[in-house]
């Protein structure tokens, strides 16, 4: 079938991208969808870092790729030997989890090597590429490529949600709340009453704010950006500082979600001893960090590294459905801006510039 989106032409191309325009809107040609696949009718997609990273050069993708990786849509196909019917609203994780390797049996600590190995490839999890342009292959985007009006996703890729969640909130369930959330729930794992720091304001940074807050801890935001400590605590940090500001505090579990080194060494300096300082921001490879070694020994300190919030979708997406549902998860309140295909470059401009949380491109069910 024919359809319309965002294919990355190259990586590392300079700011500003609304005058250089890596990311041209066009048709495509996708397949129909395999054994095990899905064709999906994309709802919603929520513009992340991790698409800006590939944009930037700080993570090579082959190109050209069909971006997006945080979305919600309908299955309107399903292929043989497919467990999700067709009509299902489902959510589409950036990272497929084979269940069979031995990294999947970790319950989330590692990725999967499978899906893991796909996406570093821009293929699906089994090996195929379905978009077509000018009858040259368009490289999927972490198995999901959903800055189009459809995909084509392997089912491992997405879980069902029921119809009272909106698109837009389905869609920040993939990502954001997952990597966010995860940091603080199955990574950090604060004890009841514990106070939890996040370090780093942005989508995923707010996510982890507002699960903490969920769940009833105390939670103080860090940002470099003064003009996100208002937001903070407006969706629920109990205060929020600029890095020099909140010198001397300390906390049981901190998570860092700016992908930067510096944001990083923030902190670990803010983490109490026989803390845990979690890191989900995924800077430049080039980038170091500098820490004292004595203090993981003398203070004993622990250092987790958390991918995709060291989730199990299938199991960790029900329960973040739930907390929404009863009202203490409000999740609506991370889209700043709804945007469409075609306003994608100036949406990466505003994401550079931290200006901006949950950028989300909505599609109508016209959008064919």
């Amino acid at each position: 079938m024919r359809i319309t989106g965002a294919v990355l032409e190259r990586c590392d191309a300079p700011a500003p991208f609304a005058v250089s325009r890596p990311v041209t809107v066009g048709e495509l040609d996708l397949d129909p969808p395999g054994p095990g696949e899905l064709l999906v009718r994309i709802e919603a997609a929520g513009l992340c870092h991790s698409d800006l990273s590939v944009v930037d050069g700080s993570r090579i993708r082959p190109t050209p790729m069909l971006l997006g990786h945080e979305a919600a849509g309908v299955v309107v196909e399903a292929g043989p030997g497919t467990p999700v019917g067709v009509g299902r609203r489902v959510v589409m994780t950036f990272l497929p989890r084979c269940g069979e390797c031995e990294a999947c049996g970790t319950d989330g600590r590692l990725p999967c090597s499978v899906g893991g190995a796909a996406n570093a490839a821009g293929t699906l999890v089994g090996g195929g590429i379905r978009l077509r342009r000018d009858g040259a292959p368009v490289r999927h985007h972490l198995g999901v490529s959903a800055f189009a009006t459809h995909a084509v996703v392997s089912s491992s890729s997405v879980v069902p949600v029921d119809d009272d969640v909106p698109p837009d909130v389905a869609a920040l369930l993939g990502c954001a709340v997952l990597t966010g959330g995860g940091a603080v729930v199955n990574a950090g794992r604060p004890r009841p009453g514990d106070p939890v720091i996040v370090v780093g304001l942005g989508g995923v940074g707010m996510a982890a704010l507002l699960v903490a807050a969920a769940l009833g801890h105390e939670v103080s935001g860090v940002d470099a950006v003064p003009g996100k400590l208002a937001l903070a605590r407006h969706l629920g940090a109990a205060a929020a500082y600029t890095p020099a500001e909140a010198a001397g505090l300390r906390a049981p579990v901190v998570v860092e979600a700016a992908g930067s080194a510096r944001a990083f060494e923030t902190a670990y300096a803010l983490t109490a001893p026989g803390g845990t300082t979690v890191t989900v921001g995924l800077p430049h490879p080039d980038a170091r960090a500098s820490l004292s070694p004595l203090s993981l020994t003398a203070e004993a300190r622990t250092v987790v590294g958390s991918y995709l919030g060291s989730a199990v979708p299938d199991r960790d997406i029900p329960r973040y459905v739930e907390l929404w549902r009863v009202g203490r998860l409000p999740l609506e309140r991370l889209i700043s801006d709804r945007i469409t295909l075609d306003g994608l470059p100036a949406a990466l401009d505003r994401l550079a510039a931290g200006e901006a949380l949950r950028q989300v491109v909505t599609f109508g069910k016209d959008d064919s």
